[in-house]
């Protein structure tokens, strides 16, 4: 298996601009949530990430690394579809929190990873700027979508939040594309 740089930093800016676009949709996706869930999650998270590390002798190649990309990938989709196809209900907002914080259980082991594969300070630095970027242009688009519904008197925050998750929806379809093209059999 090899990496495709080019492929690899596409894959890092789509990925950051379906964060900047989603991130604020957080907040009412959460709502019917208590505060304690984020203690719990909290909780989970860091024995998730303390086992992960453990497992680091096992997880560090890049193999490991695609199939570990590739998860998380999936578990987003997911996510984005669950939400599109049943809507708003506790059971979804507590399996996204959950999507997400098994997610972020692998954030550090793919942070590292990733300077391992990539290995040179340009190019890591090239990946950082096109997740940057992505990320801001994420925002950018997220404000000015809610401003444009806005306009348009869709002024429902659960409406506003569902249309962008159809966007999102095909971002996600797009960030896996590139984690397919990325990583490819030498």
């Amino acid at each position: 298996m090899k990496l495709h740089l080019r492929d690899y930093i596409w894959y890092k800016f789509f990925n950051s601009l379906f964060f900047g676009v989603s991130v604020g949709s957080i907040f009412v996706l959460y709502t019917p949530l208590e505060p304690s869930i984020y203690s719990l999650g909290g909780i989970v998270l860091a024995l998730g990430m303390l086992f992960i590390a453990k497992c680091y002798d096992y997880l560090m190649n890049l193999k490991a690394f695609f199939y570990v990309t590739v998860f998380v990938e999936t578990v987003v989709l997911l996510f984005v579809f669950s939400f599109l196809f049943f809507g708003y209900s506790y059971m979804i907002a507590i399996s996204i929190y959950i999507g997400y914080q098994l997610t972020f259980m692998f954030g550090n082991y793919l942070v590292r990873m990733e300077t391992i594969a990539l290995k040179k300070t340009a190019i890591l630095s090239f990946t950082d700027i096109a997740k940057q970027k992505g990320y801001l242009f994420g925002m950018v688009i997220s404000y000015g979508f809610y401003k444009l519904l806005e306009y348009l008197d869709v002024i429902d925050k659960k409406v506003q939040v569902y249309d962008l998750h159809v966007g999102l929806f095909v971002l996600q379809i797009l960030v896996l594309y590139f984690v397919f093209k990325a990583f490819k059999s030498s």
